[in-house]
């Protein structure tokens, strides 16, 4: 594999392929407890079982049904109300394996076709790939809702980048307001190839800016630096 073959479209779809993997261990959760329910259960009272935004909650109760996990019960309502969804376990059967270690060696392929391209185009390939996805995610999420006030929009993000394993939460306040993950999704393979980071900041700056509005974040620390956390300043 040369530089040239390594385009935006196939590094976007392995990215994607690690945060939608099935080993989130939020994603899991909600797995397991739809399983455990014979009615099934809506995307709110999963939402407030796990802790997590009813649009994050839904985000992946769809993960799970595009994929086969689930199913989807659409129930009527009585009278002019909205219909409702119901999400219940596709069978009783169904047993889940998760490779050790699976998201790193994914992390590592990632980071040597990186290493095919100068420092600056793999550092712009990542941000961007993470940028694009994630709009994606925000706009899964929160279909046509207004922009959010900054610190609502954060809040948001955080919830999203903990279901993704980043074991994230924000600190300061508006003009100040700092992203602060604990966990790196990637392990190793980050330690390894420190331009994965970028990913990061590019998922930080395209939620925001389907959320919010555009802003810059910018990376003060890094795991994969050395430091005891991965610090994005908003």
């Amino acid at each position: 594999m040369d530089g040239h073959s390594l385009t935006p479209e196939t590094f976007s779809a392995t990215v994607e392929s690690i945060t939608a993997s099935f080993g989130d261990p939020t994603r899991r959760d909600i797995y397991l407890r739809v399983r455990e329910s014979a009615e099934g259960l809506t995307a709110a009272e999963v939402a407030k079982a796990v802790n997590l935004h009813n649009n994050v909650a839904r985000h992946h109760l769809d993960k799970l049904a595009t994929a086969g996990h689930v199913v989807v019960d659409i129930r009527r309502a009585a009278g002019a109300g909205r219909p409702s969804k119901r999400y219940r376990a596709a069978s009783s059967d169904i047993t889940l394996e998760f490779p050790a270690r699976h998201d790193d060696l994914l992390g590592t392929l990632l980071g040597r076709a990186l290493a095919l391209l100068s420092d600056r185009e793999a550092e712009e390939l990542a941000e961007e790939v993470g940028h694009e996805y994630g709009l994606h995610l925000a706009a899964a999420m929160a279909p046509g809702e207004a922009k959010r006030s900054l610190k609502s929009a954060v809040t948001m993000v955080v919830q999203t980048l903990t279901s993704h394993g980043f074991a994230a939460r924000s600190e300061g306040a508006v003009g100040e307001l700092r992203i602060v993950s604990e966990h790196c999704p990637f392990g190793q393979a980050a330690l390894d190839h420190p331009v994965l980071c970028a990913i990061d900041r590019g998922l930080v700056r395209g939620m925001l800016a389907a959320l919010h509005g555009e802003t810059t974040p910018h990376l003060e620390g890094s795991l994969a630096m050395g430091d005891s956390v991965c610090t994005t300043s908003l």
